[in-house]
């Protein structure tokens, strides 16, 4: 097994480990942020605030269709990190295979559902009319190319579970590069407008994914990645839906859950929705340091887990969250002083500004909480454990925010509802807290002194 870029997490000091592991993530979210960012710079230059709109708007549909197959993508890291940790070379090339499959088999209804379920979706977030053509097009186009975006995250997927974070870093690279270019070319040249940012984005994921497989088949060739679809193991097909479907509709459901709490956004006028949208571009700062140190948490517990190294798991069960939470909220109270001439780089409508303003000291403020929420969520999930995950995932949308955002719009004042997010946020981690100190099963299995039980 070619080793020289992958990270054993079960051994050695475990925080350097983490960092090292989640550097290259945290590089890689710069890189998506920047071209995410790129799209909103483009079209507030290009365009009016209408199009700004559209795009932020037209996130939430495409993460509805999308995100269940991002699940599977977290599965097949979980297991590939179990694999790794049990020295399983069959089951790791196996499953290697059985996901590229699974990418090709989701790709196409994928790509129909998103144009006939647009619609529906868009007008379930009562999309204002004068953006209801541009999001429209946007999610069709988006969601068209949606292959690109699944096979990406599951090529990412199997070289984070084997311990290798870097290549992410490169293939964004390459999607980052294609994306501004195209950008430049379809919109600010062709005038193309939301439709050019929208083929930029599918291309440019479209690239990643197969420069992710190119570095695969050139890296780890024992693993025999092929570009089409050649293996479909029952067994490991079976253990991927198994732990992934869950993440997955969660995800999905998370998403479907955030165009309630968009059609609160889109009541109050195309203003408020630009500035919603602009503060996204800097409240998603943060969230880069939870994604990577999340993401290695989740290989840490998998990859600890497969080898039955339980003690060393359990060290790491406070050490990581816990740095997780200081880490976010060190870039946030950062770009809360910095918020404005950051915005003001996206519109220099004053209205806008405002809203974006409120939007950033609040989410910034809090998202702390969810770090060390996501962070106890991730090592869980890497023992196979996702059930209770999943759970308090949908509770702390379904019965906390969706419900205090509503009861806040009713009763206070629409333009508040991102309070629910710090009232969500503490409810998860409490949460998750609760589940380290009173469950049974957990305290059971980081008891284990030694033993192997990734299957």
């Amino acid at each position: 097994m070619n080793t020289h870029k992958k990270i054993d997490m079960t051994k050695g000091a475990i925080m350097p480990a983490i960092m090292i592991f989640a550097l290259p993530i945290i590089l890689s979210n710069i890189l998506q942020y920047l071209y995410t960012t790129v799209d909103t710079l483009v079209i507030s230059h290009f365009c009016d605030h209408t199009a700004i709109a559209a795009v932020g708007t037209s996130a939430q549909p495409v993460e509805v269709l999308v995100c269940i197959f991002l699940g599977i993508g977290t599965g097949v890291s979980i297991l590939m990190s179990q694999y790794a940790g049990a020295g399983d070379k069959n089951s790791i090339k196996r499953l290697c295979g059985t996901s590229n499959t699974f990418v090709y088999i989701c790709a196409l209804p994928v790509s129909v559902l998103g144009f006939f379920l647009a619609p529906l979706l868009l007008k379930i977030m009562d999309v204002p009319e004068d953006v209801w053509e541009q999001a429209l097009l946007y999610t069709r186009i988006v969601l068209f190319g949606a292959v690109g975006n699944i096979g990406y995250n599951m090529n990412a997927g199997i070289l984070r579970g084997m311990g290798d974070s870097r290549a992410s870093l490169y293939f964004l690279f390459v999607s980052c590069i294609v994306n501004i270019a195209l950008d430049v070319v379809l919109v600010a040249f062709f005038k193309l407008g939301v439709c050019g940012v929208a083929v930029a984005t599918s291309i440019a994921m479209f690239f990643s994914w197969i420069v992710s497989i190119i570095y695969i088949r050139r890296k780890y060739k024992e693993i025999e990645l092929t570009y089409l679809p050649k293996v479909l193991d029952g067994k490991q097909l079976k253990r991927l839906i198994f732990l992934g479907l869950p993440i997955g509709l969660n995800n999905s459901l998370f998403s479907f859950g955030h165009l309630a709490l968009q059609k609160l956004v889109n009541e109050q006028h195309s203003l408020f929705m630009a500035g919603w949208s602009v503060s996204g571009r800097v409240t998603g700062i943060a969230n880069m340091a939870i994604t990577g140190i999340s993401a290695a948490a989740t290989t840490y517990s998998g990859q600890n887990y497969g080898a039955g190294e339980m003690e060393r798991l359990r060290k790491g069960q406070i050490s990581i969250p816990l740095s997780s939470g200081l880490i976010t909220l060190g870039f946030g109270l950062i770009f809360i002083l910095l918020r404005e001439p950051i915005l003001k780089i996206f519109t220099d409508d004053p209205q806008v500004l405002t809203y974006a303003g409120i939007n950033v000291c609040i989410m910034l403020s809090c998202q702390w909480m969810y770090a060390v929420f996501n962070g106890i969520s991730c090592i869980i999930n890497g023992t196979g454990r996702v059930k209770y995950t999943t759970l308090v995932n949908l509770l702390m949308l379904w019965a906390v925010r969706i419900p205090s955002a509503y009861l806040i719009a009713r009763f206070i004042d629409g333009k508040k509802i991102m309070y629910s997010f710090p009232i969500s946020f503490a409810f998860g981690m409490f949460c998750m807290i609760a589940y380290y100190i009173f469950s049974p099963s957990w305290k059971r299995l980081t008891e284990i002194k030694k033993e192997v039980k990734y299957g």
